[in-house]
């Protein structure tokens, strides 16, 4: 038996736990038609089969129609729900991982036009920022109808052989009931702790009439909003111990803060650059003044933290979610004592900011996950050794070299500077965006443990590719910034590439035009706004740094308004000319042909990259395929296998930036199902 304490037992009243680490509920927007069919089975199955001891499913399961998901929720009202959890959780059960989903009724946290176009409802009439939609005051018979609806959706989840559920009351209905924020009631709902807890309690009574007595009902709730005039730590306690009293509760999950705005959200869920586990303490006392079971989880990435988390005591099931998307196999690595193969969780936060955006949940830098009908988490062996030759160690190079090499294959890679990285290391050299490094690093680690071959400080051409009669040649070799887009006066810019990396020093009075909407130019905003500069950042969108999303532009919005620091959209760059010693700049927009100028002593350009692709055309010629992809065997998990060039001797591709200008996902994605087959 281990000694570690993630690995002990828990005992939740009958369940027996196998393990103190769980994922908590979130919802990776995976299901269809609002079902959670096999991309979303086959995405939880893979965690149970790694040894995670409990997965709880959807982040919320909507339990009423007028709360239809604002994005791919599971719909816990419909009936035919009972068939598909059913299947997910009899295999997860397979492999001893139990299963439980989380269960809410949005409240304001949605919008009106959305499903079937019902009024959301609140016990107040405020709007929440997130999602604007102005609610209905809740009415008696809305209450009552809610309060059914919790309770059907418990009990087809009870048929559906879930071990249990917890109810979501943070940030949706039932929290809004306990917020003093957002409850606007009188009577019996509103006003005293015990009466704006009553909704809840009610809901829980209600469900615990139609469950059997054995199925687990816990709640995630704020116990602290954390917030004037809102929910105090010490009404948190009381809630918490009203749930105790009732004995109808059976763990709590707790949450400090609020999520009704996007800094308010990334608060509760710090990205990288933040703090780690802001909460444990609190959740720690929370669980030694109420005594219930006590669940958590809010940046939690690594090992030593969640060690930490249950070893202190301050929780009794660690919440590990964002580090099993970058790591499914989390649990089997520390079981096997292969903590240092665990993929690390970077907290970019790419996966949650997607859903945010309509998207589907996606690691940045684990392309299998969410894909796991179509991409390994394990690479198997090849069936035939053969010699690949790479050309790039940024994320796309230094995925396919690890996965080529775990196929078995002989790997050399070729790399221009000293030190791996790409532009993941120049985006590392920021503080708040230096964990992005562990993207290399890991990478860096796998491809030593199996030999792969490394020359750094080489500008490989193509008799250095030829000499190592390759098998397969990859060009991994990316982008270079992109400042060719005006009219006139290109050679009077910089990049931000160069105001990041140091070869340009910001000037006083700074644009920076961003049409590409990505970290680079943020990050480039941050180093110019300590400079002491006066900063106008502006865009030709109706939005600023769209790529960034929501929870990643937080922490720079909270740099840049301290600052000197403008945000100026819907307007385009056209030219640049000398001025004195000033640069006269040409300002023109899209919505008319109206222009005017401006003047500054430096203009910064953040327009993505162009491939720095020489070295693939030179060997395009000399390869059998010409470079070609077979893109429907690329898309259907098939080995490339096109020859159009009988005078060729190797395979040629090229991925990443090397393509054109995209993000470390796209890289990662394009060695990851082209290597796989080789």
């Amino acid at each position: 038996m281990s000694n570690d304490p993630l690995l002990q037992p828990y005992q939740l009243k009958h369940l027996t736990l196998k393990n103190r680490i769980m994922t908590t509920s979130h919802e990776p927007a995976y299901p269809e038609a609002g079902m959670p069919k096999d991309r979303y089975r086959a995405y939880h199955v893979e965690r149970a089969k790694a040894g995670v001891a409990l997965t709880m499913t959807a982040g919320s399961a909507a339990v009423s129609k007028d709360s239809p998901p604002v994005f791919n929720n599971i719909l816990a009202y419909k009936d035919e729900v009972v068939g598909w959890m059913k299947k997910l959780t009899d295999e997860c059960h397979d492999h001893g991982c139990a299963v439980m989903i989380q269960l809410t009724h949005l409240g304001r946290r949605t919008t009106w036009n959305k499903g079937d176009w019902l009024p959301s409802v609140s016990p107040g009439p405020f709007r929440e920022p997130a999602h604007r939609a102005f609610p209905k005051v809740v009415e008696d018979w809305d209450i009552a109808r809610i309060i059914q609806d919790y309770a059907d959706a418990a009990e087809r989840m009870a048929a559906a052989g879930l071990d249990g559920i917890e109810l979501e009351c943070y940030g949706h209905l039932l929290d809004q009931f306990v917020s003093p924020l957002t409850n606007t009631l009188e009577g019996p709902y509103g006003g005293s702790l015990e009466n704006r807890t009553r909704f809840a309690m009610e809901v829980i009574a209600a469900i615990r009439k139609q469950v059997p007595a054995s199925f687990l009902l816990g709640v995630r709730y704020v116990a602290d909003e954390d917030a004037s005039g809102g929910i105090t730590p010490e009404d948190g306690i009381a809630f918490g111990k009203i749930m105790r009293e009732s004995g109808q509760v059976d763990f709590l999950n707790i949450i400090r803060g609020q999520i009704h705005t996007d800094p308010a959200m990334t608060d509760v869920i710090p990205i990288q650059g933040m703090k780690s586990a802001p909460h444990l303490d609190f959740a720690g006392r929370v669980k030694a003044e109420v005594g219930l079971p006590t669940f958590h989880a809010a940046r939690i990435p690594d090992v030593a933290t969640a060690r930490h988390a249950v070893a202190s005591g301050q929780l009794d099931m660690v919440g590990m979610t964002r580090a099993h998307m970058a790591d499914p196999h989390l649990v089997r690595k520390i079981i096997e004592g292969r903590e240092a193969d665990i993929r690390p969780c970077v907290g970019a936060t790419y996966c949650l900011d997607r859903i945010y955006q309509a998207g589907d949940a996606l690691c940045l830098h684990n392309a299998a996950t969410g894909r796991e009908l179509t991409m390994p988490h394990n690479i198997p062996p090849a069936t035939e050794k053969k010699r690949v030759v790479i050309v790039g160690t940024g994320p796309a190079g230094l995925e396919a070299a690890r996965v080529a090499a775990e196929r078995g294959h002989s790997v050399t890679v070729f790399e221009a500077a000293d030190q791996p990285g790409g532009q993941v290391r120049l985006t590392a050299q920021t503080k708040r965006r230096a964990e992005m490094i562990g993207i290399i690093d890991w990478r860096m680690a796998q491809c030593a443990a199996r030999d792969v071959e490394f020359h750094f400080n080489t500008w490989a051409e193509p008799h250095d590719i030829t000499a190592l009669n390759p098998d397969v040649v990859i060009v991994a070799t990316g982008g270079l910034p992109n400042t060719e887009i005006l009219t006139s006066g290109n050679d009077l810019v910089v990049s931000t590439w160069d105001i990041l990396s140091g070869d340009a020093k910001p000037g006083r009075d700074v644009l920076l035009y961003d049409d590409a909407g990505d970290h680079s130019a943020l990050q480039a905003a941050d180093v110019i706004a300590a400079a002491g500069a006066t900063l106008e950042i502006m865009t030709p969108d109706r939005t600023f740094a769209p790529d960034v999303m929501a929870m990643n532009l937080v922490p720079y919005m909270r740099t840049l308004q301290e600052k000197d620091v403008t945000f100026t959209v819907t307007w385009r760059l056209m030219s640049a000319e000398k001025d004195g010693n000033r640069l006269k700049a040409t300002i023109g927009t899209d919505y008319s042909k109206h222009t005017q100028a401006k003047h500054y002593d430096q203009i910064v350009v953040n327009h993505g990259t162009l491939p720095n692709a020489d070295l693939y055309f030179a060997l395009k010629e000399l390869s059998v395929n010409r470079g070609e992809v077979d893109q429907d065997a690329l898309i259907n998990g098939r080995r490339q296998a096109l020859e159009t060039n009988p005078k060729g001797t190797f395979q040629l591709f090229r991925i990443g930036d090397a393509v054109s200008a995209r993000n470390t996902h796209a890289a990662v994605y394009d060695a990851l199902r082209l290597v796989k087959d080789l």
